[in-house]
Parts: C-alpha cells; structure tokens; sequence
C-alpha cells in the first residue's frame, strides 16, 4: 500500500489544473487516471467534435493557448493533445490506466483508502475531478419502451454517420450534442428527425463578436450559485445550441433548429412513449422553440445594454439577431419501421455516477453535496462540476476557479494540522 498527501481522481483539465497548483507549492500529490490524459476526450467524443468555447478561452493555471487561431475552436483530439502538454509542462505525477475501484474511510486512521485495479493507496485528501460526465440519461420513453429491432446509441457512444446501420435516424434531445450530430447526419445524407426538449439558442457570434465574449463581458460567466434563486435549477441548465467550426465555416451560418430544417432535418415535440415500434411526441414544439427564444433575446438585450453602457457601440458592428425558427406541423406519432428508423441517438445528457465513492457526500442523486468544491467529510473535495460556484465551472476555462479555491482550502487544512501536530 502506498502513502501520499492527496490524492487526484481523473487526469482532466480540471484534476489537471488541481495537480498545476499544488505541483508549484511542492505540495505531495499523485493523479489517478483510468486511462490517458484527457481520456474522455480521446474515447467518448465523436470524430467530428470540437470544442463549443473559442481556443482564447482555453485557460488553465500557468497555461494558456498560443496558437495562431485565438478565435478558432480545437477538435476534441487537438484538446487531449493539448491536455497532454500541459501534464508534461509541469512533470504531472500521472499514473495512467488506473482505475479508482473504491474511496472509503481507512479506519481507525484520518485517512482513506483509495482501491484501484493497480493496487491501493492512503491519503489525507481526495479531490475528484471526475467531470460533470457521469453515465448518459436514457429517457423513461426510451427505458421503458420496445424500440424493436431499431439500435440505441448514446452520444457517448456515436462516432461518425458510417457507425450507424442503415436507415434513417431519430436524435432525442437539441442541445449542443443533439443539433451537431443531427446536423452531421443530414449532411451524410440520413433521413434524421430531431425529437426537441428544452434548449439553450444562441447565435454563435452577436455584433462581431463570438457569444462567448459577451457572456465574459457581462460578467454572465462569473455569477455564482450563491446569486441564483433556485441552485438545483441552475445546474440543470441546458448547453448551449452551438458548434465549434474553424477556417471557412468560422463566419459561417448558426446551427440551431432552423439550419437543421434548411438541411432537411425534420422536427418533433419531446419524445413521449415508444411502443409497438412507434414513437409518440408531445405537442410543446411550439413553446419550447418560443421559450428558447425569449431567452435568447433577454440575453441579447442585456448584451446591447452593455454596449451603449461602455460606450462600444462605435466599436462593434450593428446587432443582427437570429430569425424565429418556422415550424411545420410536427407529427404526433413516428412508424419507426415505416420511415424506416434504424437508429436512435439519445444526446439527452448525463446523470452523476459515482459507484465507487463510498463515504456519505452524495445526495440522493448521486450528485456530489459541496460548497466551492468542499464537501463534508474532511478532507474531500471536487472539481469540475457544472455550476459548482461560477456559471463557467463546467467550462475547461472555470475549472482554474475552483481548483484555486480547493487548493487554498485544502492547503489550508494541511497548515492546520502541522500546527496542531
């Protein structure tokens, strides 16, 4: 059994950017990844990805990007390369292809035990940083229905159009993963039909600038949980319906629910039932685009109020605000085998899992219960998580937030107990 001071869970940015801080205060730590550095990145992306914030915003402590395209967005692939220099620039203790099995109490000691497939470690603090990426969500429409022989794959789990068998496609879910992949598809040449819940729409630049700059400039990614009247709700917000596109595509078109038509994407309510090799969908096309909308403007509203506030109005250009997305009468029942249906694609999001923490800092969720990134057993904390205090927490670029304020606490336990000692 091996001894050390703390010990990191997962090798992302944010376990990372955790590993970077306590690395400049020599502080003892090792980094406990499953597979490689940044290795959700490498293996549960689909091909085509790149990330939703520009390159400028790819901000860590100590490390930032350098390259010649500050406004352009890094495929998934570039950004686990990227997470590997950024291991290597400051020696990361890594140990690679560990799997954490176990994280309990090490009694009758004030440490705890941390069980791998490599072997088991002993550590004073515990920082998971394990992202906000738990499990995929599968729909109670799709649990508990009989989609027959038509195959369900998670967003995790899509690749490319080619991965997929023969046939049309049913997307669930128009947040960010929804509306590239189904926007993937219909340009591969799939009959797709996008099932739309509840989505974020947003123009991917607003007056010159990409939305990302706005919602830096209006303090919108700052705001903390501790402003927000109803915290659970604020976690639950979905992503943003955006994609990340580089060189010709950069002032190209948005992708949002009105492209996704323009390329013959057809357009459906909130997946209801599946059963008898049917899908039914409720009748909430039209508010749920509509609610999107209002949205969207508030925001925009408080964008151009800013401009006339700070006086930028000479300095940026005229605001051009999407159109309304015009919608067709959706259909209120789909023959998956008449179509035919030979996919469906669930980007419904995630759901926390933590199988293998085994000490009573989760709700019944399975969500972990902290404060700034501290929980209530002494010495354990998480990074990464969405909305864990700034709104930005579940971006690579508010990760550097929290790891701060975790370190500071965590180093700040330590002191106290060499004095105590």
């Amino acid at each position: 059994m091996e001894c050390v001071d703390t010990v990191v869970i997962g090798a992302g940015h944010a376990g990372l950017a955790v590993s970077r801080l306590l690395s400049a205060l020599a502080h003892e730590h090792v980094v406990l990844e499953r597979g490689r550095v940044g290795e959700r990145w490498r293996s549960e992306r689909w091909d085509s990805l790149h990330l939703l914030t520009p390159n400028w915003m790819t901000r860590l402590p100590g490390f930032s990007y350098r390259g010649p395209d500050p406004d352009g967005y890094l495929s998934a692939a570039a950004f686990a390369d990227y997470l590997n220099r950024y291991a290597s620039s400051f020696y990361a203790p890594v140990v690679e292809q560990t799997t954490v099995e176990e994280v309990s109490r090490a009694r009758p000691s004030r440490r705890y035990r941390v069980v791998t497939d490599r072997g088991t470690w002993q550590a004073k603090n515990i920082v998971v940083a394990t992202g906000p990426h738990g499990t995929p969500h599968i729909p109670p429409a799709v649990r508990a229905g009989e989609p027959g022989p038509v195959e369900v794959v998670s967003a995790q789990d899509y690749r490319s159009p080619a991965q997929l068998p023969p046939g049309g496609v049913l997307v669930v879910g128009a947040s960010s993963s929804g509306v590239q992949i189904a926007y993937e598809l219909a340009r591969a040449d799939r009959s797709v039909i996008l099932s739309v819940g509840r989505h974020t729409r947003m123009p991917r630049r607003y007056r010159g600038m990409d939305i990302f700059w706005w919602l830096e400039g209006t303090g919108r990614l700052a705001r903390t949980i501790d402003d927000m009247p109803d915290a659970t709700a604020a976690r639950r917000e979905t992503s943003l319906q955006l994609a990340g596109r580089n060189g010709s595509e950069l002032f190209a078109q948005n992708l949002d629910l009105a492209v996704l038509q323009a390329n013959g994407v057809r357009l459906a309510g909130r997946l209801e039932r599946i059963s008898g090799g049917r899908a039914w969908f409720r009748g909430d096309l039209d508010e749920t685009v509509g609610a999107a909308d209002r949205r969207m403007h508030r925001f925009l509203d408080a964008v151009d109020d800013h401009v006339r506030r700070a006086g930028l109005s000479r300095e940026v250009w005229e605001p051009v605000r999407p159109r309304p997305v015009e919608l067709p009468t959706p259909a209120a029942c789909l023959n998956l085998r008449a179509q035919p249906i030979g996919t469906i694609v669930l980007a419904t999001g995630y759901r926390p899992h933590h199988p293998w923490l085994h000490l009573p800092v989760t709700a019944r969720d399975g969500s972990i219960e902290q404060y700034r990134g501290v929980t209530t057993a002494p010495g354990v904390y998480v990074v990464g998580q969405r909305f864990q205090h700034r709104r930005d927490s579940g971006f690579i670029d508010g990760a550097r937030h929290d790891a701060d304020a975790v370190v500071r606490h965590l180093l700040s336990r330590h002191t106290d107990t060499v004095q105590a000692a």
